[in-house]
């Protein structure tokens, strides 16, 4: 098999499951915006189950709908039958993905669900399938052929379930009104966590900072850097305002006049610096539009008096520009 067949059957794959997509959102209608006051109106969780493929796209939606503002969590429909249907409770919504609708491992949820009182929103391909005999709401998936040889494995089928728990989670969000410092809450940590800091988030501050006087003896300088351990210090005047900044870069190109330098004649004058208040994706390209790796923090941009500081190593793991 030659390399421009393997990229045939690329472009050939993707566009059919772009086809999908789109047929996907023409078919967008009633159903799903009574999905969607359906998972508005959840007093407790939204719980979401499926098996195989469906399942493993049921555990996202459910990761999904939790990072966007609704309570959610996946329930293995296999283990449903073995006590963790226990997770269901009244008050919960159960949203189940599956490509035939007819899986039998789901059928104790069904059973469960009713028993309890929860309703059912139900995503398959089969109109006719127990799936959507037993939910409050069904949405249909078009009838788009799989990707794979003789259109088994599930791949447009769980591609057009994952575009539609998507959907659904972001009208639930956008319904709810989150704010941006809403979404900052709900993901503290990785990179859209680093991305949503602010500067004072990950600054170095208070007896972390290195700052000297404008007349202080070079010695006493390289004392100070040594002791902060951010291979720098700020150079202050005596309104405790930033005047420059002197790095390790700077220590080194003045060694032979390191007994005599002065600070005035060592320090990189007026530094860049930036507002606490801003992110940390604007510290970042702040610091690659001047390729630099430090900056001065300040209450706000009125203000020169360095109240802390931030590294390229603080919120990157390399510059941009390399080492």
């Amino acid at each position: 098999m030659t390399k421009e067949l393997h990229q045939a059957i690329g472009q050939q794959v993707i566009a059919l499951e772009a086809e999908a997509l789109r047929q996907l959102g023409e078919m967008i209608n009633g159903g799903f915006a009574d999905a969607v006051e359906e998972i508005l109106a959840c007093k407790q969780r939204i719980v979401v189950s499926g098996m195989g493929k469906s399942g493993h796209i049921a555990r996202k939606i459910a990761a999904t709908l939790a990072a966007t503002g609704t309570p959610a969590h996946f329930v293995h429909a296999a283990e449903a039958a073995h006590g963790d249907a226990g997770m269901v409770m009244p008050g919960d919504v159960l949203l189940i993905f599956s490509n035939s609708g007819d899986t039998v491992e789901l059928q104790p949820l069904y059973s469960h669900a009713q028993r309890v009182g929860v309703r059912v929103i139900g995503v398959c391909r089969n109109r006719d399938s127990l799936l959507m005999r037993r939910a409050d709401i069904g949405l249909v998936l078009p009838q788009v052929p799989e990707a794979c040889t003789a259109s088994m494995a599930p791949t447009t089928s769980s591609t057009m379930m994952l575009a539609l728990g998507d959907a659904l989670a972001v009208a639930a969000m956008r319904a709810r009104g989150l704010s941006e410092d809403d979404i900052r809450a709900l993901h503290p940590g990785g990179d859209i966590g680093r991305r949503n800091s602010m500067v004072a988030d990950v600054m170095h501050s208070g007896d972390r900072l290195p700052l000297v006087a404008v007349d202080t003896p070079m010695p006493q300088v390289l004392i100070t850097m040594t002791e902060k351990r951010l291979g720098m210090t700020g150079v202050v005047d005596a309104d405790g305002d930033l005047v420059g900044v002197i790095t390790d870069g700077d220590l080194r190109r003045q060694l032979t006049n390191f007994a005599t330098g002065t600070v005035g004649s060592v320090m990189t004058p007026a530094p860049k610096i930036i507002e606490q208040s801003a992110s940390v994706d604007d510290a970042l390209e702040m610091m690659r539009t001047n390729r630099i790796t430090v900056l001065f923090v300040v209450a706000s941009t009125e203000s020169r008096r360095p109240i802390g500081a931030v590294q390229i190593y603080d919120i990157a793991a390399t510059p941009p520009w390399g080492r």
